[in-house]
């Protein structure tokens, strides 16, 4: 072929084509476990390496980095950590209901800290892994193919005879697709495929009174029985998740909860989060209950403590726990497996079917491969037998043999030319042996003790051996009833040896439900200062510092202990903090910035007036911009749930100058940057929506825009300072809105 030839192709059907079989190689090679063993290759490879390197659950611990060198060398030409974590998973209890793998040393925990690197720790094979995964592997029951670079060969699946798709579950994330299996209990699975192998019709709903649902091993309860029948008929849905909760009474009516299961979702740096959002619920005042919250989880168990204070109630309290944190989860399920080639996803039933397909596949190819076995040694055995019978015709025709071919052909064919015999009648007994090909080797390296009369007689007791052997096999062969016993007599085994208790109770329980405490209703001071830090007090803390309080704050109002504080910047924004989030206390405390309890953002904006959203909603509100713009707007309109609305359009460019509530002004006076001042009625602001722009109040110059606005009562004489000269806004000439206003001389 040319070197220098171009080929033309569509990029679409390139793209497509090669996104496909990208898809597939991530799907069937690497994401998803096969629902015949449970595995995925990274672990059935690993397993296997293990189990080539002899690395057995009888034998000594060999370091993980021998083990995962030499995983990735002969068959998994990936990196490392995958193999390596793979191999950690594999060996923890908190995450397997049953471990795969004995580690060694430091194999993380279930609080999130994480395997020691593999050059320290050391593994090897479970019990069951060997007995289970491995035990068949040299009787030729399944598949070996080419590795990587066609130098090994590997299983295509292990001989697992124990349906662990279920028993251990599994989780990846693959092209387009993900699976998500919860692990189970190991003795109700092997019960219902017992019962699957009984009756093929059997139903999911039969099924389940063997597996009650899943098993995690964390523990913890599964709250949504009603709603597993459907998840096991579908293979996908729900699993609503709970931790176990125990209550603790101490002296003088405290409570301590503690936490001694945790959902099988909370496994690993989600435990703190837990802790965290725990806090979290004390700081933000959702919860006044919590004295203290402690870990004291230990390889024992589980154990978060959190003490409350004294009455509280524990158990309102533990609802609040199920909503507002992750002690209270959902296990997605998807059932998604490869079966045949092909991701499927698979309901309960579906899964126990394929498992005894390939059971009685991997039983079948074991007795045929036992029973060819016991053909060969019976062939060998008749012969040995037959030739003690006549062993002193066969040592004659042995000395008489010039070499080995000429006695086996002897042996096989009764040809005796050119072989010496003491008599006539030895040459006719001999021109009639016809022993087989195997039998004539067998006897040609036959030892003299094995002449000895009671090796002769084991010799006939192992024949009858073998020919029990073979009827056996025979009948396991030719009845699927008995190869269905033998599979469920193993199954028993199984169950009986590594069957343990269940751990995660099933039930119904009802959604949790908060009841928050009814809070008495109070007025309270809203005080902040020039930096943005805010804080309540009581009125009468602040009647005994009123002065200090004006003079050092910007900001100082009334408002009820369950309102909220309204809050509008310059961009034309409107933030609202619930009273509840501010701190409480001494007049003398710092307080919080209100960056940190409402959206505000103290960089990019200005917060030009503050008011209670109770004063609001009885007032309407004047807005003024820089480009003189004005509106009324009713202060009702700004009592949203929202934390952060906007509160008036502004055109680009414009910023707001001025908000107020309006109450007693009857006078509005604008102030511009070069000097002019207009005074009109407020009468002339027409109310507009807060989505509104307004109405110009004031012809501006090019370059002038509104810097200050004033309002006027009529009986109250208002003065102001501008530029070192005193101004009396009452004398100044009463205008109409939208003038051009009066320059002030200095």
């Amino acid at each position: 072929m040319d070197d220098n030839k171009i080929i033309k192709t569509e990029y679409s059907a390139e793209m497509q084509k090669s996104f496909v079989n990208y898809a597939m190689s991530v799907i069937i090679a690497r994401a998803l476990p096969d629902v015949r063993d449970g595995l995925k290759p990274v672990q059935r490879r690993t397993l296997y390496d293990m189990y080539e390197l002899g690395i057995r659950y009888d034998r000594p611990y060999r370091k993980c980095a021998r083990i995962v060198g030499d995983t990735m060398g002969k068959y998994h030409p990936h990196g490392d950590t995958s193999i390596y974590d793979a191999l950690v998973v594999m060996s923890q209890d908190f995450k397997k209901g049953l471990p795969l793998v004995d580690g060694h040393g430091n194999f993380g925990n279930i609080e999130g800290d994480g395997a020691a690197a593999m050059r320290y720790t050391e593994a090897r094979l479970q019990k069951i892994t060997q007995e289970a995964f491995l035990g068949d592997l040299d009787k030729n029951v399944v598949d070996f193919v080419p590795n990587f670079d066609e130098t090994e060969q590997e299983p295509s699946v292990l001989p697992v005879k124990i349906p662990n798709f279920l028993i251990n579950g599994s989780e990846g994330i693959a092209v387009g697709m993900a699976t998500s299996t919860p692990p189970h209990n190991l003795g109700e699975v092997i019960d219902a495929m017992k019962a699957c192998m009984l009756d093929e019709n059997i139903t999911t709903r039969e099924l389940m009174r063997h597996v009650k649902g899943p098993d995690f091993p964390t523990g913890g309860i599964v709250t949504n029985k009603d709603e597993l029948l459907n998840i096991y008929e579908t293979g996908t849905g729900k699993i609503k998740l709970r931790g176990r909760v125990e209550f603790e009474q101490l002296k003088g009516g405290k409570t301590n909860v503690v936490i001694t299961e945790i959902p099988y979702t909370m496994i690993g740096m989600n435990i703190s989060k837990f802790l965290s959002d725990v806090a979290a619920l004390v700081e933000t005042k959702k919860t006044m209950d919590v004295v203290d919250i402690s870990n004291q989880s230990s390889k024992e168990g589980i154990r978060i403590v959190i003490e409350l204070k004294k009455d509280a109630d524990a158990e309102n309290f533990v609802n609040l726990l199920y909503k507002k944190t992750r002690l209270e989860d959902t296990f997605g399920v998807n059932m998604l497996a490869i079966k045949d080639g092909r991701p499927e996803t698979m309901g309960l039933k579906a899964v126990l079917k394929a498992n005894i397909d390939f059971q009685f596949e991997i039983a079948t190819r074991k007795y045929t491969s036992l029973l060819a076995k016991e053909r060969e040694k019976k062939e060998i055995q008749e012969g040995l037998i037959k030739a003690c019978n006549v062993i002193d015709l066969i040592i004659e025709i042995l000395r008489g043999s010039k070499d080995r071919n000429m006695a086996k052909a002897c042996l096989v064919e009764g040809k005796v030319d050119g072989i010496k015999f003491k008599s006539k009648e030895s040459r006719v007994m001999a021109a009639q042996l016809m022993f087989s090909e195997k039998q004539a080797n067998a006897i040609l390296e036959m030892r003299l003790y094995k002449l000895i009369g009671l090796e002769i007689e084991a010799l006939i007791n192992e024949h009858e051996e073998t020919m029990a052997n073979i009827f056996r096999y025979e009948d396991i062969l030719e009845r699927r009833e008995s190869m269905a016993q033998v599979i469920i007599n193993e199954l028993d085994q199984y169950k009986r040896e590594y069957g343990r208790k269940r751990r995660t109770a099933i039930e119904n329980a009802g959604e949790a439900v908060y009841r928050e405490k009814e809070v008495e209703e109070t007025d309270l001071v809203f005080l902040m200062d020039r930096f943005g830090y805010a804080k309540t007090v009581d009125l009468g803390t602040y009647e005994r510092n009123r002065e200090t309080a004006d003079a050092e704050n910007r900001f100082v109002f009334i408002c009820r202990n369950t309102g909220k504080v309204c809050l509008f910047t310059d961009t034309g924004q409107l933030h609202t903090i619930k009273m509840s989030d501010l701190p409480y206390g001494k007049f003398r405390d710092k307080g919080v910035p209100v960056d940190n309890v409402s959206n505000f953002n103290s960089e990019k904006e200005t917060i030009i007036y503050a008011t209670s959203q109770t004063e609001l909603n009885l007032r309407q509100v004047i807005f003024a911009t820089r480009q003189a713009m004005l509106k009324l707007v009713d202060g009702g309109e700004f009592d949203v749930s929202k934390r952060t609305v906007a509160a008036t359009k502004l055109a680009e460019g414009d910023r707001v100058v001025r908000v107020v509530s309006l109450m007693e002004q009857r006078s509005i006076v604008l102030q511009t940057k070069e000097g002019f001042f207009l005074r009109f009625s407020i009468e002339e602001i027409p109310e507009k929506k807060k989505g509104a722009i307004g109405v110009r109040g004031m012809k501006l110059g090019a370059k002038d825009a509104v810097e200050n606005v004033y309002f006027i009562q009529n009986t109250v004489e208002t003065a102001i300072e501008y530029k070192g000269k005193q101004v009396i806004l009452n004398n100044l000439k009463p205008a109409k809105r939208d003038g051009k206003g009066t320059k002030i001389r200095v």
